[in-house]
This record gives C-alpha cells, structure tokens and sequence, in this order.
C-alpha cells in the first residue's frame, strides 16, 4: 500500500483507531515534524485534541543520520550497544543531548505559540508519527507520555517494518499501525509525496486544532 500523502495516511490512521479505541477521554500526541500532518487528519477523524511530544534523535560521531538513542524532555533512551561499539564518549553524549534539550525547548515554545499544553494525566495518549524505523524516537516519546501520567499509552503510525512491532509494543499498552511492509527501506517510500514538513505548517495544524476543540 503507498499512501497518496500524510494527509490520506493520518484519514485512514483515524478510522482504525476510533474503530479500535472509540475517542473519550484520548489526546492523540504528534511526533514532529511530518507526524503532525498525519495526526492532524487522525485527531480530527476521532474528535479528540492534538498536541506534540518532541524527542529528538541522538546521531552519532561523524554520522548524524545514523541513531543512537533519543530523548525527550526528562527522557532518555540509548542504544547501549551502538554507543559501546561505536567508542562514544559519556563527553560526547552529553554534548548532544544539551544540543537537542536546547531544540526541544525551542520546538515547544515555537509550536505551541503560547497555548498550554494539552492534559495528559489519566488519559488515553495516543502518540502518531508517520512512520517508524528504528523506533528510537517513538519510544522516547512513549515513555515521556507514561511519565507524565497518562492512563494508556497507544502508538500509532502508518507504516512501521515488522521488526520493530515487539520492541514497540513492549512500550506501549496498543501498536497501531496500518502497514507492516517487508522489506523495508525508509518510510518515504511508502508516500507517493513524502515532502518535507514546515515549522509553518505544525504550528498552523495545532492552531487548527485548538480552534477546533476551544
């Protein structure tokens, strides 16, 4: 299955999950950038609010594409074996996790446009992102959401390869997802338009969404 655009994904992603989950009490949490366009369109199929979880990517030394580890705020996750077999530093991680914190802080502040954020406590959090790969970024999010209280906590993409769906759901009370496709490459390919995702645009799509549920 390719999807038309994140748009179309995040329609279909909407339809499965309030098929699954229904829609009280849920806030579905978007992994920006590209994943805010696909919650969009899933928060507003279930009628729940939308808001972001921001982790970011650790890259490694001289490879900045190739992951790691995440975090997001208070969260951290490493991959112990990468780092013990790539000779990285306590020094260097440091470095990069106050790098992407910084980030972090700017992303939420410039998103949100003031708005508080959305409750998590005791709800159904469902984090949405367009894809995953390694998972690294989901799970950091995943586990921000727990932390912060929520009741439930549900991942759900368009399209993730089937090796990753033990890891993530042993993050996660539900793993949605809409394509397991094997093999699998990258997540852009599963997009016949995969274009680049604005600070304008996620910043547009949750003021739409807090018009919407005001």
């Amino acid at each position: 299955m390719i999807f038309t655009d994140r748009a179309q994904a995040g329609e279909r992603l909407g339809e499965a999950l309030r098929g699954r989950l229904g829609s009280s009490n849920a806030v579905v949490l978007a992994i920006p950038r590209g994943g805010v366009i696909v919650a969009e369109a899933a928060a507003a199929a279930m009628g729940v609010p939308l808001d972001v979880v921001v982790p970011r990517k650790i890259g490694a030394p001289g490879n900045p594409e190739l992951a790691i580890g995440a975090i997001a705020p208070g969260i951290r996750v490493l991959d112990r074996r990468m780092v013990v077999g790539l000779g990285v530093s306590d020094a260097y991680l440091d470095r990069e996790i106050a790098a992407q914190e910084v980030e972090i802080d700017r992303r939420q502040r410039a998103y949100r446009q003031g708005r508080p954020p959305q409750p998590v406590e005791g709800r159904v959090a469902i984090v949405v992102d367009d894809g995953v790969a390694t998972g690294s970024t989901a799970i950091a999010a995943l586990r921000w959401a727990r932390q912060q209280g929520a009741d439930r906590v549900v991942l759900a993409v368009p399209v993730a390869p089937p090796q990753s769906l033990d890891r993530l759901g042993a993050e996660a009370e539900d793993v949605v997802v809409l394509e397991t496709p094997s093999p699998f490459f990258a997540v852009g390919e599963w997009y016949r338009d995969f274009d680049q995702t604005s600070d304008r645009q996620v910043v547009d799509a949750l003021a739409r969404s807090a018009g919407t549920h005001a």
